[in-house]
């Protein structure tokens, strides 16, 4: 019997370097970036367009851009959280761009500098800015944050509903410190699914004590089948305190096919990739306190 088809995108070098006590270098970052193509990945988060100064991890993103002319093949990623962001990930040559707002007014305080409205209102006029570009929408804290607690269902379809009135369609919800119940995720999806039948959904979830794989069960139950994770497990957010690391690809691969799904993603692939990620770390420059 053919597997049905899940689609993983890694985000190891942004959302897994991010948080790490050291600066990988950017050639470090291309070696890595080309082992997971080798492993079988297709879709790669390579860099977020965010000050350096704030997140140093994330410095020279620019440089990884050739990495979408060389292999045209494979959707690079980038992350940005407003129009500076964006023109910088643009001009250096990427065409698939995520765009972040947070569920909770306190987290996007803390990581972008302003409220969940006014970041909404800053977006519009970026999107029509590029229409060449593909923009997907993050929300973070979408279940939990670390400041205000849970979140409601109506919050989290407030936002994806903003996006998608400026013709962002794919959404993404995070769980960003990696601690909510699998049942509360899986009632935000089931509301946002009866107000917003026409959005892509997908899902970026850290771990905090393995309740990750019950919320991806769930969601499978509900036909998503797009998933954020990062190889090693690596991962977490500077600007939300308690966050836990990333759902590791390589353990989310054996869950998916445990279900019945095909990835197309290589296990030994993925364990190259961790060594080169545990190299790399070792060798990396620390980050100023």
């Amino acid at each position: 019997m053919r597997k049905s088809q899940a689609r993983i995108t890694d985000v190891v070098l942004r959302d897994g370097l991010q948080d790490e006590p050291r600066v990988t270098s950017v050639e470090d970052r291309l070696l890595i970036a080309a082992a997971l193509v080798e492993a079988g990945i297709t879709d790669i988060e390579a860099a977020s367009f965010v000050n350096p100064k704030r997140v140093p991890q994330m410095s020279g993103a620019e440089e990884l851009a050739g990495l979408v002319s060389e292999r045209p093949a494979i959707t690079w990623r980038a992350l940005a959280l407003n129009r500076r962001g964006v023109d910088r990930a643009v001009a250096a040559g990427f065409t698939t761009v995520t765009l972040v707002v947070s569920a909770s007014a306190a987290h996007s305080r803390a990581n972008a500098g302003r409220s969940p409205s006014e970041a909404i209102a800053e977006l519009a006029p970026i999107v029509e800015s590029y229409p060449g570009v593909d923009f997907s929408g993050g929300i973070s804290t979408a279940f939990v944050c670390p400041f205000e607690g849970d979140i409601a269902p109506e919050a989290v379809t407030e936002i994806a509903g903003a996006y998608a009135d400026i013709g962002v369609s794919r959404i993404g919800l995070a769980d960003t410190i990696g601690t909510a119940r699998p049942q509360d995720v899986e009632a935000s999806l089931e509301h946002l699914r009866g107000e917003l039948p026409d959005v892509d959904l997908s899902l970026h979830l850290h771990n905090a004590k393995g309740q990750a794989f019950d919320t991806v069960d769930r969601a499978l139950d509900l036909g998503i089948t797009e998933f954020d994770a990062a190889t090693g497990g690596y991962g977490g957010c500077p600007f939300a305190p308690g966050a836990h690391g990333n759902i590791a690809t390589e353990e989310l691969v054996e869950h998916l096919s445990a279900r019945g799904y095909e990835t197309g993603i290589d296990l030994e692939g993925l364990a190259e990739v961790r060594k080169l990620l545990t190299a790399a770390l070792a060798r990396g420059t620390p980050v100023a306190a």
